[in-house]
């Protein structure tokens, strides 16, 4: 029996290895021998399942490294009943088009580890506030919101508006910097530059108000469009912004830290239903791990990229002072707060 049940287990993952798919079941009690009560014991405890996860960095990154220990912490939880297939890299598509795909029903994306700012297009206006400029002073301003009941109640938007996902846990990837092919030294550098946005109202509006042109481009394409001149800079976190090479062909950053990048990885209500409550226990108990395994790592992770990136020549910009930025970027925030000022103000006073 053991050995029948070793070689099912190999073959399962060796058919999970050559494709992509939904959540795939496979019973262990195949066995024709066995009694009828061995096979209802076995299929009690759940049946083996494997979700693919999509992430767009690469797994040296912050959301990187939270992937591999959201997948580790999950197979030892469900004693290697549940495998996470990460995906990592952008082999899956941009984080738009994953979640598109995930929202509609395609079945090739399980689960995602998305910016909080990605949903804004889908009508998630609470997690608009997420991405809102100069909205989190520290990275503890950030972790007092999600240890708050208030992050609770943004979690359950995905689900509250009927989405087709499930936010699962909150996580951020540090703060995130401009980087340009040419020199930036202050906020009026960047005014006629063209700037590469995601299709978001927030990152859009952000751009404009540094008086730079928003130009949307996939994140896939951002390293060719930066070496061709489609565009003179984007916006990333240290750590991704080194592991996808940008320093390549932009070495310029300036450290204003406009937004700090928190994400939320989502499952779709497909694959969540698919799993027993047990299942559902071990990926929410998985998410609490990963929330302090990125408390850990992710300034230490910072620091660490930061004296590599300045000891092979980038040119690393300090903003002592971050008052120009805030002014000028002070009317994205009061066209993005109107009908929820409340709920903002709730965020910002966390950090009293």
């Amino acid at each position: 029996m053991k050995k029948r049940f070793f070689a099912l287990a190999i073959a399962t993952l060796a058919l999970s290895a050559c494709g992509l798919k939904s959540p795939e079941t496979t019973t262990t009690a195949a066995n024709s021998g066995e009694t009828t009560a061995a096979k209802a014991d076995s299929t009690s405890e759940g049946a083996e399942v494997t979700l693919v996860y999509a992430e767009v960095n690469p797994l040296d990154t912050i959301v990187g490294q939270c992937g591999t220990a959201f997948k580790e912490k999950v197979e030892e939880l469900s004693g290697g009943k549940i495998h996470i297939d990460v995906q990592a890299s952008g082999v899956l598509g941009s984080e738009n088009d994953v979640l598109d795909g995930m929202l509609g029903g395609t079945g090739t994306v399980d689960m995602s580890r998305i910016s909080a700012f990605a949903l804004t297009s889908y009508g998630a206006k609470k997690a608009s506030l997420l991405s809102l400029p100069y909205t989190f002073n520290s990275r503890e301003h950030f972790w007092k919101f999600v240890d708050s009941d208030l992050s609770k109640e943004f979690l359950e938007e995905t689900s509250d508006l009927n989405l087709g996902i499930k936010s699962l846990y909150y996580g951020e990837e540090g703060f995130r910097h401009f980087f340009t092919k040419n020199p930036v030294n202050s906020v009026e550098d960047l005014k006629g530059m063209k700037m590469r946005v995601s299709n978001d109202p927030v990152m859009n509006g952000l751009v404009e108000g540094l008086g730079a042109s928003p130009t949307v481009v996939a994140f896939n394409e951002l390293y060719s469009a930066l070496q061709t001149g489609v565009v003179d800079g984007a916006e990333q976190p240290i750590t991704n912004y080194k592991s996808n090479a940008f320093p390549e062909v932009a070495p310029n950053i300036i450290l204003d830290g406009h937004t700090l990048g928190a994400f939320q990885v989502v499952i779709t209500d497909e694959a969540w239903d698919k799993l027993t409550p047990e299942q559902q226990d071990v990926l929410v108990e998985a998410g609490k791990y990963v929330g302090e395994v990125d408390r850990e790592i992710a300034q230490k992770a910072e620091d660490k990229v930061l004296e590599e990136l300045k000891s092979s020549g980038v040119n690393v910009v300090e903003v002592t002072d971050k008052t120009p930025w805030k002014e000028a970027t002070k009317n994205v925030i009061e066209k993005n707060t109107t009908d929820q000022k409340e709920l903002y103000q709730q965020i910002v006073d966390l950090d009293k």
